[in-house]
């Protein structure tokens, strides 16, 4: 890559990342693009020149971290439990609160709603291939079914608000609710 492709791309990314960072921080109608340009060391004209609008720049946002966080759950398909859900709780303790805030928000900018539609096909299919090996003695396809679903349902972002920001568990107190309620959907007896 040249050194003008790269430096496109740093400024691309410390613009998202500015974004990012006050994403986390404000509701989605309370963040400025010039707040945004500021905090980038950037002009306004550059960001909207790059990303169009204040929706254009949120949906790269979400687009660019979707394809982070799969990449960081990707390795880990076909462990043992225990490492899955370890992996996912922190995961979540790194993405959970961005997760749940694209969902709160999606229908409030334009495109974000595809991208959290795509996230949440992702995890489903995530989910169904990570517990494929634990679930391979299931001959019950009705059962199989409802244990993906469920699976699907324990290992959801909201599933960890529940225990993380409600509860006030701790992480490792999060992975060891996660088994308590995964362990019985594995069992081979269920077939």
């Amino acid at each position: 890559m040249s050194r003008r492709a790269d430096s496109v791309t740093d400024t691309g990314d410390r613009i998202v990342d500015a974004l990012l960072a006050r994403f986390g921080a404000l509701p989605y109608d309370r963040i400025r693009l010039e707040d945004v340009a500021a905090d980038a060391g950037v002009s306004l004209q550059t960001v909207i020149r790059r990303f169009g609008s204040k929706a254009g720049l949120v949906t790269a946002m979400a687009g660019r971290e979707l394809t982070r966080i799969a990449g960081t759950r990707e390795q880990h398909r076909g462990e043992p439990a225990t490492r899955v859900v370890a992996d996912l709780v922190a995961h979540y303790e790194r993405y959970g609160d961005l997760i749940l805030k694209v969902y709160a928000e999606a229908a409030q900018v334009e495109g974000l709603g595809e991208i959290a539609r795509s996230g949440r096909a992702y995890h489903v299919q995530w989910c169904e291939e990570a517990f494929a090996p634990a679930l391979e003695h299931l001959t019950d396809a009705s059962l199989l079914r409802r244990r993906r679903a469920q699976l699907v349902a324990l290992c959801d972002a909201t599933t960890w608000r529940i225990l993380r920001r409600d509860a006030g568990l701790e992480p490792a107190e999060i992975e060891t609710a996660l088994l308590e309620l995964i362990a019985p959907l594995l069992a081979e007896d269920d077939g």
